[in-house]
């Protein structure tokens, strides 16, 4: 079953408690009231589920919410960010309900975008790798009229702040997720490979293969999933490591080395 399906449990808002819960909660209606007020049925109701499977729980409900709250920003949903949404998740034509269901409840939700980041970041134990990932993805949904509007932006960097990155840091975010889709452009319009990798200039060539080498371990899919990525999200996640390779492919043919 896809992340999507399983969101859309009782159990699964039972089992992460919290805002993100309550959400799920709200979508699974009066199924998980039962639970919660009876206290009965949690071996029928709640699957096992292992500390990565939580993760992946907390990824997909927090990335819908934060969206949610990011179409908020200008108060309109446009259709670019519709199909944004979907195109970034992978969400197969039976799925989309739920999931809109699921988007519509945290748009309306009390609990404001800060519980949700928080939340989120508790969960996923404040791995950088993992939570880059997941604040790409919103900045593809924000993005997805072609441009970054400074509400959109200031929305970004709070949400970043929330989940633990300073403001260099969502600077090289930033770089990472305009290399990983303008791999194509012309070489003047490329973003710097510096910012990229997230080193100064002045950085020794050593320095540089250590922050690549740390990179390129920290941002591996095959990490990433067993941290809790969801595996909707790895083709995303091979294309930033692309991306990353050719920032240090660049700067080491720039320089001279290997």
């Amino acid at each position: 079953m896809s992340i999507w399906g399983k969101l859309a449990g009782a159990a699964a808002g039972f089992v992460l408690g919290g805002p993100l819960g309550a959400l799920l909660g709200g979508l699974a209606g009066h199924v998980f009231d039962h639970v919660r007020e009876k206290g009965e049925g949690r071996k029928d109701m709640e699957p096992e589920l292992d500390q990565r499977e939580l993760r992946r729980l907390a990824f997909g409900a927090g990335v819908v919410a934060l969206a949610a709250k990011l179409a908020k920003v200008d108060g309109v949903v446009s259709r670019d960010e519709v199909e944004a949404f979907r195109e970034v998740f992978r969400i197969d034509d039976e799925e989309v309900p739920q999931v809109a269901k699921l988007f519509d409840e945290a748009r309306e939700s009390p609990f404001g975008f800060e519980a949700y980041a928080t939340q989120v970041a508790e969960v996923l134990g404040h791995d950088p790798a993992l939570l880059e990932e997941l604040l790409d993805a919103l900045i593809a949904i924000a993005a997805a009229d072609g441009r970054l509007h400074r509400a959109e932006e200031q929305y970004l960097r709070e949400v970043a702040r929330l989940l633990g990155f300073g403001p260099w840091q969502f600077e090289q975010i930033l770089a990472r997720w305009q290399a990983t889709f303008r791999r194509e452009a012309p070489a003047e319009e490329e973003p710097d490979p510096y910012a990229v990798l997230g080193v100064s200039r002045d950085a020794s060539d050593e320095e540089i293969r250590r922050t690549w080498r740390r990179l390129v371990r920290e941002h591996h899919p095959d990490r990433l999933v067993a941290e809790g990525l969801p595996e909707e999200l790895v083709r995303r996640a091979n294309e930033r490591l692309a991306a990353i390779n050719a920032a240090y492919d660049r700067i080491a043919k720039q320089r001279g080395f290997t």
